[in-house]
């Protein structure tokens, strides 16, 4: 599928003022980090000190340079592991671009950068746990209904359907948990351990009876059997590129019989140094050696989410926008992902437009690398951080809802005021995306101090049904038509 580079900026819902991203250089502090870590563990400003800065590039970033890869060490209360994931997750450290400790990663990295005095959890809501009067008063488009499918699930992230299967995979514990729902009533009454013992994995997604899994440097290949359970657990690919701040990785099959892999950023923005970084790769099912990857598209921060129409065969993803640019810049983008395109990212957000900050790429300007960038089809608000993207391909929902996509917004962590949060519904026309709409909201409480819930993994059940993970407080949540 093509559209015209007129068409996708023509659909934009979105107003921006290039002289605002100079202007909130002043108000830098009350920007957000729209990044994927999982929320839970220490607090990175908790750092005692920044871990090596590893290799990665100083940024440009007005608040000290950018993380690379960084060794394990002790940082944010926790102790490095076997996995040395320094500058991963979704807060900086007090030295640059750092992040959370989980699994025993250290949470440190950061390039420099001085103690600004900067209280990075200034704007981040309190999060709550599972509330049953929050709860109740969820917003939900007329015709719809919210129950809780599965509790207890610690980090509960990403979703997998197979079959009758359901699957959620848990980072911090390094688990895929199967949820059973035997009765078929809505609710999954058991779950089980299906793989272990794979650090920080995230991505899941199936090919005919096989399961491929993801964490930061692997892609592993089973064998689904019958009862659900994977036999056979490989790894197909072991050369990932390393984490950074953007250490979780998805993936997905496309109509071609290929396998997809997001690969995040390894810093908030800067000149990558590996090609890898920022983009989709694609391989062979096989991995390698015998599947030789390829950069599929690049200038893509952090597209955890992508999915596939299930009419056109269209690749769509949501990408997470650069921190430190102000409230409202730059703004979360919905993608047409085609091969060879480039996205803008570090150089350029939404209509081609300059980022003030970042150096331009060597031997041009950054005017010159924006003109030869695809612009997003659809912006939405700033630092909401989308992280589960899904196609509806039920038929339970109203007609509006068929083949539309809904996307998981984690939420912002230091924007005043916050935002995010949610569910939202992007319908299609045609192939076409219309608008960025809620269709769920009320985690976040009026005032924008509190939350109950963050949305991160979506899937749509084997009955039509929608479900989502909150990856704080270990739920996942079904949304069914009434």
């Amino acid at each position: 599928m093509t559209v015209s580079k007129t068409k996708r900026w023509m659909n934009v819902r979105y107003t921006l003022l290039a002289a605002a991203a100079v202007a909130s250089l002043a108000g830098a502090c009350s920007d957000d980090d729209d990044d994927d870590g999982p929320g839970t563990g220490a607090r990175s400003g908790s750092s005692g000190s920044a871990g090596k800065a590893g290799s990665g590039q100083a940024g440009e970033s007005d608040t000290g340079g950018q993380g690379g890869t960084s060794t394990a060490g002790t940082s944010g209360g926790g102790t490095g592991g076997s996995l040395s994931l320094g500058g991963t997750g979704e807060e900086p450290t007090e030295g640059g671009a750092g992040g959370e400790t989980f699994a025993g990663a250290g949470a440190g990295g950061g390039s420099g950068g001085s103690d600004d005095g900067i209280d990075r959890d200034a704007f981040r809501p309190e999060e709550l746990p599972f509330d049953q009067a929050a709860f109740e008063a969820l917003s939900l488009p007329e015709g719809f209904s919210i129950n809780v499918y599965r509790t207890g699930l610690g980090q509960a992230r990403m979703l997998g359907v197979h079959g009758p299967h359901v699957y959620v995979t848990q980072p911090m514990q390094g688990n895929v948990v199967r949820l059973i729902d035997e009765d078929g009533d809505g609710v999954a009454e058991d779950q089980a351990v299906v793989a272990s013992g794979l650090p920080m994995v995230h991505g899941i997604t199936f090919h005919e009876d096989d399961v491929y899994l993801a964490n930061v440097h692997n892609v592993y290949r089973a064998t689904v059997a019958a009862d659900g359970s994977f036999d056979g657990l490989t790894s197909i690919i072991a050369d990932l590129p390393d984490g950074g701040q953007h250490a979780l990785r998805t993936l997905g099959v496309g109509p071609d019989s290929l396998l997809y892999i997001s690969v995040g950023s390894s810093c908030d923005a800067c000149q990558e140094p590996n090609p890898e970084h920022a983009t989709l790769l694609r391989s062979t099912l096989a991995g390698q050696p015998a599947g030789v990857r390829e950069i599929f598209a690049s200038g893509l921060r952090n597209t955890i989410g992508f999915g596939w129409h299930p009419t056109t065969g269209a690749l769509w993803g949501m990408d997470q926008g650069s921190d430190w640019r102000g409230d409202d810049l730059p703004p979360e983008e919905l993608n047409a992902i085609e091969a060879g395109e480039k996205y803008g990212w570090p150089y350029c957000y939404a209509d081609r437009q300059v980022d003030p900050i970042i150096q331009g790429p060597p031997g041009s300007t950054k005017a010159e690398y924006c003109a030869t960038t695809t612009p997003p089809v659809l912006l939405n608000q700033a630092h909401q951080s989308p992280i589960g993207f899904a196609f509806y391909t039920g038929d339970t929902f109203p007609d509006r809802y068929q083949e539309g996509a809904f996307i998981a917004f984690r939420g912002s962590w230091n924007r005043k005021p916050a935002t995010g949060y949610r569910v939202a519904f992007v319908p299609f026309v045609e192939g076409e995306p219309q608008d960025i709409e809620d269709f769920v909201s009320g985690f976040l409480n009026e005032a924008g101090t509190a939350t109950f819930g963050r949305p991160a993994g979506i899937a749509v059940a084997p009955d039509g049904a929608l479900l989502f993970t909150d990856d704080t407080n270990g739920i996942v949540y079904r949304v069914q038509a009434e």
